[in-house]
């Protein structure tokens, strides 16, 4: 991931320089993936200082409509806006197995405040008790704000769950902090392009 000349960065110093941000990431905000081996989809380590800085230019082709890419690895979402003057770093959840990870190419769709949600078929047949419905509120998984994607049941939202954020904990979608996709949101828009790696 990356090359030898990425800068690094120490947690302290991570946290100094969202601080001096306002309480935001700065752009590029960066630190250091760990790589030292697979990890067991079944841990629930956390991997919220686990960020690479990412280059558009690796993953677009131009930054039309602005560009969100979720990567799966370092368990983080980048957002680029289309004038370049607005990039952002979100630590994020991710699926809990490979199985349940969809990669490639999408696009913002919805955009939805207050989000309700209804299980998968496929989520049913694993948990055929959890409600065929739950409304918005502090008990939906979505959380409060949700970009719904051109495939059919994926989503990035947020959660009112923080202590997935950072881990391997979802069935599918990416999950963000409800104050980070809150600001995701209002910088998204409708065909907003995204890419999960």
């Amino acid at each position: 991931m990356g090359n030898s000349s990425t800068p690094r960065l120490n947690r302290r110093l991570f946290l100094a320089a969202g601080t001096a941000a306002g309480g935001m990431l700065a752009a590029p905000a960066l630190a250091r993936v760990n790589t030292a081996g697979p990890e067991d989809p079944g841990t629930a380590t956390r991997n919220i200082m686990g960020f690479t800085a990412r280059r558009w230019r690796d993953h677009f082709s131009s930054l039309r409509g602005g560009a969100i890419l979720c990567d799966t690895q370092s368990r983080c979402v980048h957002f680029w806006s289309e004038d370049q003057s607005v990039y952002r770093l979100y630590p994020s959840s991710v699926p809990m197995t490979d199985q349940m990870t969809r990669r490639g190419r999408t696009r913002v769709v919805q955009k939805v405040v207050g989000p309700s949600w209804s299980p998968t078929p496929n989520m049913r047949r694993r948990n055929p008790e959890w409600p065929a419905y739950v409304p918005p509120g502090p008990d939906n998984p979505l959380g409060t704000h949700a970009l719904y994607l051109s495939w059919q049941y994926y989503r990035v939202h947020g959660t009112n769950d923080d202590r997935k954020i950072g881990r391997r904990a979802s069935n599918g979608c990416i999950g963000l902090y409800n104050h980070h996709i809150e600001e995701l949101f209002g910088y998204a828009r409708l065909g907003t392009q995204v890419l999960l790696i």
